[in-house]
């Protein structure tokens, strides 16, 4: 009992010290399980090592960061960060050619653009504004780079991490009235405001340490709200929707990017569902699902507050996907958003794809609109062109997700400035294949996947787009895809094609079983006589241009990086170390030819012993009889046996020879 006591006695005043560094943010000898969340940490005061830095440069932004991964870095999404300026870029252009303010970004000629507003709602304010500019006859007031609008944007960065892409904006984006560059963790805000004393931005730029989600709620009323909020968390964003729809202005721009593809492609449905309110399928479409399954999130917690998102541009590329989206306020407009979600009625045989909406929305445009449930469901139990079940996924948004207008606005002032970014190449192909997007058409079929179904040969993108033409269908790309074909026809079309080409290239019928789909699909007369003669509209511009749009491996395993994590180099090479096990497909060195026979040597010719084989010394393989094993128990060879001739090929089948 007194030992108890003296041993409670000794470990009080350590127990006050770890509950004291608890409430300071500082875990002994632990991270800090809320930095951790954002994708950042510090070890504490109890992890002495040696420091070391990085200076890198990108776009106008230096950055010095520690060569450890203490504070996440990914310098492939160099694009992401690219494209993001350009389009706060535009969306500036247009918040502030509303107020009569003209923004000048370097490199660009100084011509007048025609702001067009992409709300119904500011019409009227943009004319009042023209109104009274013209009357006063003030000469047109200009925003530059890196100097403070005081009617400008209000930039947040929730999760900064180096603090790279705000100091980024600051130095690139004009018409900015602060920047916010939050990050949870003591050591990574540290390393902003060396960062942002290191490029002279401190006027516009403000280091902020606390959680992303307690920073946008203490942002709620409409005076304090956000004109632009930037989250590009490690993982998955849904923690910081909800605060995030809530903090950002009427018309403001939400940009959202999430890195954890493997759950909104299918992998894991029900922690889709738990993340985003919605079940994911595994689909060659899958990507372009990622992004509806993300604007539908988005999209219903905006409702809970009376308020409902406008997708500007949904990109996906690489291994995230990232959307731009403007948040507004309305009650009316919240009531038709039943009626933009969709539920996705998927067959697991053939990948036939049907969408039932939620909600319905009836009335003649321009008076009273009614709206009600929606009929269903759009399909029968088993597939009609397979006869396998469907699969239940979504909802998901069934509205366009990219607004043309805009993302013509923004490919225009990327290729009039291509020495503006250093991905400006592959913004250019990206959007591109974007403006020639069928907009009214959701997910995709992939050309792969329709041969493979019927287990034919492969028809060329040109010919299969051909054919839809012919037939009086529309098609497109999907940036999201090499190989996507985007288009309005049925099922059934598409399967009538792909039977016309099987005639072309016929399939051996007695190798297929008669439950699979290829067998019940071709068993079926086409309706429909497809022309596969090329057209010249077949090939979009994009492609014919060559446009690039998915980038060149920038270094070795590169991807989406481990989280930020204290431990220094020690456990930098320990993740390196694990990618190179985990990652590399080709563990051994490539063999050379000489190699490669002497391998090939040591397996058996199989026409060889079939006696069909007529290479020779010249086959690959070995010609030579496999050594007889005989038995404990077998007889031995008799006399005749014994003086027969050597084995030929069909020996392998007499006693005593495997």
């Amino acid at each position: 009992m007194q030992g108890s006591l003296w041993l409670s006695l000794t470990l009080r005043p350590t127990r006050a010290l770890c509950t004291a560094r608890f409430f300071e943010g500082q875990s002994p000898g632990l991270p800090n399980p809320a930095a951790m969340e954002n994708g950042t940490g510090s070890c504490g005061e109890e992890c002495p090592r040696e420091v070391q830095e990085t200076t890198i440069t990108e776009g106008a932004a230096k950055i010095a960061f520690p060569s450890a991964n203490d504070v996440f870095y990914n310098p492939v999404q160099e694009f992401n960060r690219d494209l993001t300026c350009a389009v706060i870029t535009e969306f500036a252009r247009i918040q502030l050619g509303a107020k009569g303010i003209q923004i000048k970004v370097p490199g660009e000629k100084d011509t007048q653009k025609v702001v067009v507003d992409l709300s119904e709602q500011e019409e009227e304010k943009v004319e009042l504004k023209e109104n009274e500019n013209l009357a006063s006859g003030d000469q047109p007031r200009t925003a530059a780079v890196g100097e403070i609008c005081e009617e400008g944007l209000h930039v947040l960065e929730g999760l900064a991490a180096s603090g790279l892409r705000s100091i980024r904006f600051a130095l690139e984006v004009p018409g900015l009235r602060s920047v916010v560059a939050n990050d949870t963790s003591a050591r990574a805000v540290d390393l902003i405001r060396r960062n942002v004393q290191l490029n002279d931005v401190a006027h516009l730029v403000q280091p902020s340490q606390a959680d992303a989600r307690m920073l946008m709620y203490q942002h709620q009323r409409v005076s304090e709200r956000f004109d632009v909020i930037d989250l590009d968390p490690y993982g998955s964003p849904a923690p910081f929707l909800d605060a995030a729809v809530q903090a950002v202005s009427e018309g403001g721009l939400l940009c959202v990017t999430c890195t954890d593809m493997a759950v909104l492609a299918g992998n894991s449905g029900e922690t889709c569902y738990s993340k985003y309110g919605a079940m994911a399928l595994k689909s060659r479409a899958c990507h372009e699902m990622a992004l509806r399954i993300v604007l539908h999130s988005l999209d219903l917690r905006a409702n809970c507050y009376q308020r409902f998102v406008v997708p500007l541009l949904s990109i996906s590329a690489d291994f995230y996907v990232r959307v731009f989206v403007r948040v507004f306020t309305g009650q009316a407009k919240v009531k038709a958003s039943a009626s933009k979600q969709a539920l996705v009625f998927q067959c697991v045989g053939c990948g036939a794809y049907h969408l039932q909406r939620l909600g319905k929305a009836s009335g003649v445009p321009g008076s009273r609109v009614k709206f009600s449930a929606a009929c269903g469901p759009p399909v029968t139990p088993e597939c009609e062109h397979c006869g396998q079940r469907h699969q239940l996924g979504g909802p998901v948004w069934a509205e366009p997700i990219h607004d043309l207008d805009f993302v013509g606005r923004v490919l225009e002032a990327v290729s009039a400035n291509p020495g503006r970014f250093h991905t400006s190449e592959r913004i250019r192909g990206v959007l591109s294949v974007i403006t020639e997007e069928l907009p009214d058409v959701p997910l995709y079929y992939t050309l792969d996947q329709l041969s493979s179904t019927i287990h034919c040969n492969t028809p060329s993108l040109l010919q299969l787009r051909s054919a839809l033409l012919h037939a009086d269908f529309r098609v497109s790309l999907s940036h999201a895809c090499k190989n996507a074909v985007k288009t309005d026809a049925p099922a059934s079309a598409l399967w009538d094609i792909m039977r016309c080409w099987e005639k072309e290239c016929p399939v051996k019928r007695e190798r297929l079983s008669e439950t699979s789909p290829a067998f019940r699909i071709l068993s079926v007369e086409p309706r429909l006589q497809a022309n596969f003669t090329i057209r010249e509209d077949a090939n979009p511009s994009s492609r014919q241009r060559g446009l690039k749009r998915f980038q060149a491996n920038p270094e070795a395993n590169w991807g989406p990086r481990p989280r930020a994590r204290p431990g220094g180099k020690a456990a930098d090479e320990a993740m390196e170390e694990r990618r190179r096990l985990l990652q590399n497909k080709r563990k051994e060195p490539p063999e050379d030819a000489a190699q490669r026979a002497a391998r090939l040597k040591t397996f058996p010719c199989k026409r060889f012993k079939e006696g069909t084989c007529q290479r020779g010394d010249h086959c690959c393989y070995s010609h030579s009889p496999p050594p007889p094993r005989v038995s404990a128990d077998a007889v031995p060879d008799c006399p005749e046996t014994s003086n027969q001739s050597p084995h030929g090929p069909g020996d392998a089948a007499r006693p005593g020879i495997d």
